[in-house]
């Protein structure tokens, strides 16, 4: 009885190195998954920074040309602007002005 006793400490033994190797392989498949997720979120994050940043440039340019649209809209408003377009779509002059021809 004493040798049957030993094999099956033995078996037991082995069976636990086995179990021990196949959950480290497990842990080992899960760590790389993990790192492989970690790398491809970190490159998607740049890619969204980058776009962000390019956003919020766009943004800026917009709102600049919202403000020089409102200065325009304010300039269009006033009797210089009246006065200007008359000048330049009609032709028309003031009563004391000399107008002077470009010779072709």
């Amino acid at each position: 009885m004493g040798k049957s006793g030993k094999k099956r400490k033995k078996k037991t033994i082995g069976y636990n190195h086995l179990g021990m190797f196949g959950i480290s392989l497990i842990v080992l498949i899960l760590i790389l998954t993990l790192m492989a997720q970690s790398r491809d979120l970190k490159e998607s994050l740049a890619g969204y920074e980058t776009r962000a940043e390019a956003l919020s440039q766009q943004i800026e340019e917009e709102q600049a040309r919202t403000q020089e649209i409102e200065d325009l809209k304010q300039y269009m408003l006033t009797d210089e602007y009246a006065e200007q377009a008359a000048r330049e779509k009609l032709g028309l002059v003031k009563e004391n002005e000399i107008i002077f021809q470009e010779e072709k």
